[in-house]
């Protein structure tokens, strides 16, 4: 019991830590909204001002304090299946007791080597797309990284947030930089009265410049995930189902993958509510079909695509069967090459959103 004191403190205090880079934001934000608001005080954009400001704030902290969403019980394994599985010392017959209980959930991806896909620490079946986060010590539903900027993992439930949350940063940082830039240019040419507004003028230019820079490459890389429904951790390494690797797996054109994001009303689009479909757990996939050992749909489809046998929500089963307005061509080998570039530049160069390694072992 001794050693265990001193793991709790460095958890603590590692909790601790991990909220500095969000303090840093949260006084970023204060100190422009007093530069820009009190020092500059250009009441006729004071308006437009306060509409991404609230917006930017609302969805920073919605992306912050949405609980990450964690895998649905029948993926757990039960007493009884913890013994069995730990009884037995060969890995073959492990995998054995894992395809007997993943018979009948909804799992499609494997490992590299062509195996079911459990957690060793959380002692469950991963579903698709879910990751082991070790920062967060938890299985994440559609993890598609830990974010230190927001001290949280973005996925399932807060993926459609984070969106928005760089979208309306990037216009509040280009607000401020397009609204600022006259005075700037009044500062080197001596045009402003010296005071102390002068300097928060330059600054604030400077520093909503270079966050627009890094806000519009990440936004960019990151709609183009959505476009490509893929997670981050699924531009780096593609999915692997049972007939091999595929990047476009559960790729089902731009219109659904959309909607699969964002929801199907376009009035909930713009605003930080939950609105993106699915329960986290099972996707939509062209690529089961391919899948001998999983069953088909129980009902015809004119698409010629199967899907999990397993009932799906309303709003998944209307992403089914609704006719897809844009279909993956061939020629989008260069498109991906060019966002998988993109991903690991932005990773570099700017630390944004920077992965942890452990995720990157525990996709396996």
């Amino acid at each position: 019991m001794a050693p265990s004191g001193p793991r709790s403190i460095k958890r603590g205090c590692q909790r601790v830590l991990y909220w500095i880079p969000v303090l840093f934001i949260v006084l970023i934000v204060a100190w422009s909204y007093y530069a820009y608001v009190l020092q500059l005080c250009i009441v006729v954009y004071l308006l437009v001002y306060h509409v991404f400001f609230i917006m930017f704030v609302c969805t920073y902290w919605q992306t912050i304090f949405t609980k990450p969403m964690n895998p649905l019980k029948e993926y757990h394994l039960s007493c009884s299946d913890k013994e069995l599985l730990e009884r037995e010392d060969r890995g073959e017959s492990q995998q054995e007791i894992l395809r007997r209980l993943a018979k009948d959930l909804p799992i499609y991806t494997r490992t590299n080597s062509g195996a079911i896909r459990f957690c060793d620490h959380c002692h469950l079946l991963k579903p698709d797309r879910c990751h082991h986060c070790s920062v967060c010590d938890k299985c994440i539903l559609k993890m598609d990284h830990h974010c230190p900027w927001v001290n949280n993992c973005v996925g399932f439930s807060n993926y459609k947030f984070f969106m928005l949350f760089l979208a309306y940063s990037l216009l509040y940082c280009l607000f401020i930089t397009a609204t600022d830039l006259q005075y700037f240019i009044k500062f080197w040419m001596n045009g402003l009265p010296d005071s102390q507004a002068k300097f928060h003028i330059l600054f604030l230019f400077f520093s909503a410049s270079m966050f627009s820079v890094s806000l519009a490459s990440l936004f960019i890389y990151h709609c183009w995930l959505v476009c490509k429904n893929r997670s981050t951790l699924e531009a780096v390494r593609a999915p692997v189902f049972r007939h091999g690797t595929d990047k476009n797996g559960f790729s089902l054109g731009f219109n659904k993958n959309f909607r699969q994001v964002f929801g199907d009303e376009i009035k909930y689009w713009p605003i930080p509510v939950f609105s993106s479909l699915g329960d986290g757990c099972s996707f939509p996939t062209c690529l089961v079909n391919l899948d001998p050992e999983q069953p088909s749909s129980p009902t015809g489809s004119n698409s010629g695509r199967q899907f999990p046998s397993k009932p799906l929500r309303e709003s998944q089963s209307r992403l089914l069967t609704s006719t897809p307005s844009w279909t993956e061509s061939d020629n989008t080998t260069n498109t991906d090459k060019k966002g998988k570039m993109m991903g690991f530049i932005l990773a570099a160069c700017f630390y944004i959103t920077p992965i942890n390694y452990q995720d990157f072992k525990l996709i396996l």
